[in-house]
């Protein structure tokens, strides 16, 4: 494609990568609240539906998943150069659009009982920081499947530990 057919479509690099970074996050974000309704919205044992949850969240997504990867890492390490409108487009499409979903279905068990939840949004950043088994922005950590259940269980009794009723 050329740069003029890029220019009749985008007015700048600017809104051209805003417009990238939108739609990676966007596809990121739909396929991590699947899991999270899939996993959450019918919780039978608290416990096992939180490991299943974790387990799935802690798993590569799909084939486009290493891209939205590389995308982040390059966020990540850009992120003084990129101007704050792209910052903030990525954030509400991406990440907080998930932690709203997640911290809602927390609510909600709260909600049913199940767990003492005094702020939701906490308690969703608490859930996902206690399963997250590594930093998408470094290729070199690789973990077995059971090394994962390991972390997740773990993180997921320490989430259990503190919003018990």
């Amino acid at each position: 494609m050329s740069t003029r057919t890029i220019y009749n479509h985008f007015e700048s690099k600017a809104e051209l990568f805003q417009t990238v970074i939108r739609e990676s996050a966007t596809s990121a974000a739909e396929a991590q609240i699947a899991i999270i309704d899939r996993h959450l919205s019918k919780v039978t044992d608290l416990e096992s539906d939180l490991i299943d949850f974790g387990r799935a969240f802690a798993t590569p997504m799909s084939d486009y998943a290493s891209a939205h990867v590389a995308l982040v890492r390059q966020i990540n390490a850009e992120s003084g150069h990129i101007p704050q409108p792209a910052i903030d487009a990525w954030q509400e499409t991406g990440p907080l659009r998930v932690r709203r979903a997640l911290a809602e279905r927390i609510r909600q068990l709260g909600d049913r009982g199940l767990l003492r939840i005094d702020d939701a949004d906490r308690a969703a950043r608490h859930l996902m920081l206690l399963v997250s088994v590594a930093n998408p922005s470094y290729r070199a950590t690789v973990h077995t499947a059971d090394e994962v259940a390991e972390m997740v269980t773990a993180g997921v009794h320490a989430f259990l530990h503190g919003y018990l009723p």
